[in-house]
């Protein structure tokens, strides 16, 4: 994982992002990874008007980043925008839950093993938001994350059967973490948003507020913890009423979506809200059943996994599969008193 510390405008955090892998050999767009269609053009030019209504700053970030890569502008928003909007990409596991001694949420992200060394950990304290501390495989976008109000959020992609001009997973997770202070603030903000692609974000809040959201450029739906529990989990596709027609297909490779849905759940049912780090750790790391347990030979893996603790604002993270590496306290991020 690359490390990055970003602080200023939004320009020059794209700026010194740009440049910082090029400094590695990092040239976007000598990716064969992020091959263009004219289809996926004509799509992201027509979300350049949600951006510049609902989220001008990270345009001048991509501006920015384009610029430190000495790429084009076009040609970086084109790959960001339309990631997650058409095709499957990245395959994850969310959870949070409370108690009366923890507040915590939990993701794995599963992804290709061949690109790994482009995943990067970053630390935002930009000019007119609020900082945070996020992982992504995709460069401005976040996949989950931390801020300083301790609001922590994480996505898993759901297959794209619809899409529309507007923001994806991992601008909605971003914008999140720099507007939104609590889990509410976070919904609201969703609700009003203009959504992409379809996906889950899972929320958490210092406060043990909790909640599931399941939405794609059509639906909207909540899923807060059931029947007097205290914990929600989802995986790569909807459980709610409302957005189970939005399911992945079946002869779609989800990597065993439902299967780790069912060990999150499962296991944070049957700990009867006893939970510790040590539990959050041990349900990431395979203990409780399928969740990371890929062989890489077949190009898969879960490439890091990461717990936010938002009680104690701390954040402990694996670079790599949890069942094979120790997580690691991170302590760069310095939260408010």
């Amino acid at each position: 994982m690359y490390h990055g510390r970003f602080k200023g405008t939004h320009y020059e955090a794209g700026y010194n992002y740009g440049c910082l892998l090029k400094k590695h050999g990092v040239v976007i767009s000598g990716s064969p990874t992020f091959d263009i269609t004219e289809e996926m053009k004509k799509y992201a030019a027509e979300c350049i008007p949600q951006y510049e209504e609902y989220y001008p700053e990270v345009l001048q970030e991509i501006k920015g980043m384009a610029d430190g890569q000495q790429s084009s502008f076009e040609l970086l928003y084109q790959i960001l925008f339309c990631i997650y909007c058409f095709k499957p990409q990245n395959h994850c596991t969310c959870f949070a839950f409370v108690d009366g001694e923890n507040i915590m949420m939990g993701r794995n992200s599963d992804f290709l093993v061949s690109i790994e060394k482009l995943y990067m950990n970053c630390l935002y304290d930009l000019d007119g938001v609020y900082a945070f501390n996020g992982n992504t495989t995709a460069f401005v976008q976040m996949e989950d994350g931390v801020n300083e109000h301790g609001l922590a959020v994480g996505l898993t992609f759901i297959y794209p059967h619809i899409r529309k001009p507007g923001l994806n997973a991992g601008m909605l997770l971003r914008y999140i973490l720099e507007k939104c202070k609590t889990t509410k603030e976070a919904i609201d903000a969703l609700k009003q948003l203009p959504i992409a692609s379809a996906q889950t974000l899972t929320i958490a809040d210092s406060r043990g507020d909790l909640a599931v959201v399941e939405c794609n450029p059509e639906k909207f739906a909540i899923i807060y913890p059931k029947n007097g529990t205290k914990y929600v989990a989802t995986a790569n596709n909807f459980n709610s009423e409302e957005l189970k027609a939005y399911r992945t297909p079946v002869d779609i490779d989800d990597w065993k979506s439902d299967e780790r849905y069912e060990t999150a759940y499962t296991a944070l049912n049957n700990h009867g809200e006893q939970y510790s780090l040590e539990f959050a750790q041990e349900l990431l790391g395979g203990k409780f059943g399928f969740m990371c347990q890929y062989d890489r030979k077949t190009g898969a893996d879960t490439v890091w996994s990461v717990v936010y603790d938002l009680k104690n604002k701390k954040v402990y993270r694996v670079e790599g599969n949890p069942s094979r590496k120790k997580f690691v306290e991170d302590t760069r991020m310095k939260f408010p008193k």
